[in-house]
């Protein structure tokens, strides 16, 4: 099927932060497979990982128990809010999963009418059917049949706007911290907390989408934890596998004790591949000082960027504003030049990035990237601008 506009470039491996391409061009990777590859390609410690692991065993189901799961759930126990973790396969499944979770929790408490689920405009929680509805992309829910029913959209940041919408009848918020596909744009400081505020006052649950921001990728190892609150799902995926099919739902325990046998499943989630993998990635960001390194890089990413704002012309700019926060960022570009074009101009020049809307250039760096990566892909940066300049 035809459902993606596919770039004529096919890789043939990967190293680090780069990719080598079948005619020999290395590129540097700040799309990182859309936040996926949450340590480049090929970290010795996954190769290391999944090696051994499919050497034991790849798949028996969830009919048994999977220790590997098993240490992964803690893992992320321990270093979260949460107190109950589902595994599943995707982003999609993992957003879609926590939606389920919020409805039947109160289901499960007598309340068979809370059933809405509150989005913001700009989300992007999947491509499911049900998280068509959750999305505010007409577009992407055309020729698909009637939406699912319970989603409501209000006013990304605008808390006056959910006050309007809130009610005895909603499950749930679902909100990501940092929107990916909106367009790199990071919930308002405080707006966070305020929700979670509101959804304690009317019976509501609190769910935090952290499938593309979350795992390390905020500069914490959650986005939520910038915020001082605790949501009461997070939904899991992208960079929890650092490059394998792998997504979460993660609960408080009075939320997913809720879910009880033959509520929910997956054949291969929380598989042993992946959760080798998980779990690689785990123990990476844990390690002693990456994250304090990592929040470094993340700061030397932010100086480069305004810098590059600085360097364009204030006249006619090609860059009106930064995006996004810890290494999911962005620059809205001016109305005039497609950010499509940028990505063309930056592509053949070696680095790879990736568009988002509001005319919005993504940059998504892998989590250890050097400094001196970052200093190639704002050289090529600043050519770009340059070359549209001139044109």
């Amino acid at each position: 099927m035809t459902t993606y506009g596919r770039i004529d470039i096919a890789f043939t491996h990967g190293e680090g932060s780069y990719l080598y391409s079948e005619d020999g061009k290395k590129y540097l990777d700040y799309a990182s497979g859309i936040a996926v590859n949450a340590f480049g390609h090929c970290h010795p410690k996954l190769v290391e990982a999944l090696k051994d692991q499919a050497s034991k065993l790849w798949h028996t189901s969830n009919l048994y128990r999977i220790p590997e799961q098993e240490t992964v759930a803690e893992k992320l126990v321990e270093n979260s809010c949460a107190e109950r973790v589902f595994f599943c396969n995707s982003g999609a499944e993992a957003t879609e999963g926590a939606v389920k979770v919020a409805r039947r929790f109160a289901w499960a408490n007598g309340e068979k009418d809370r059933t809405e689920i509150i989005c913001a405009t700009g989300a992007f929680h999947g491509r499911t059917l049900a998280m068509l509805a959750a999305n505010d992309r007409p577009l992407f829910r055309e020729g698909f049949g009637p939406s699912a029913q319970g989603f409501t959209h209000v006013e990304w940041g605008d808390i006056e706007s959910l006050k309007n919408k809130i009610g005895k009848h909603v499950a749930a918020i679902l909100v990501e911290p940092v929107q990916g596909e909106g367009g790199a744009r990071k919930a308002p400081k405080g707006y966070l907390k305020l929700l979670q505020d509101i959804a304690n006052e009317n019976g509501s649950l609190l769910i935090s989408d952290e499938v593309q921001i979350g795992m390390g990728r905020s500069g914490t190892l959650f986005a939520y934890q910038q915020e001082n609150i605790e949501p009461d799902i997070v939904a899991l995926a992208k960079g929890l596998g650092g490059g394998f099919p792998v997504g979460a739902v993660m609960a408080k325990a009075k939320v997913g004790d809720a879910m009880i046998p033959g509520t929910h499943g997956s054949t291969f989630g929380g598989n042993p591949l992946a959760m080798r993998s998980a779990n690689a990635v785990l123990d990476l960001l844990l390690e002693d000082d990456f994250l304090k390194t990592l929040r470094e890089n993340i700061t030397y990413f932010d100086n480069k960027m305004d810098a590059l704002i600085n360097d364009d012309d204030k006249v006619s700019p090609v860059i009106l504003s930064k995006k996004g926060s810890g290494m999911l960022r962005g620059f809205q570009l001016i109305e005039n030049f497609a950010a499509g074009d940028f990505g063309n101009i930056s592509r053949e020049k070696g680095l790879l990035l990736v568009g988002a809307a509001e005319n919005t250039i993504r940059l998504l760096p892998p989590l250890n990237t050097s400094k001196e990566e970052i200093d190639q892909a704002f050289e090529i940066l600043s050519e770009v601008v340059k070359e549209i300049k001139k044109n």
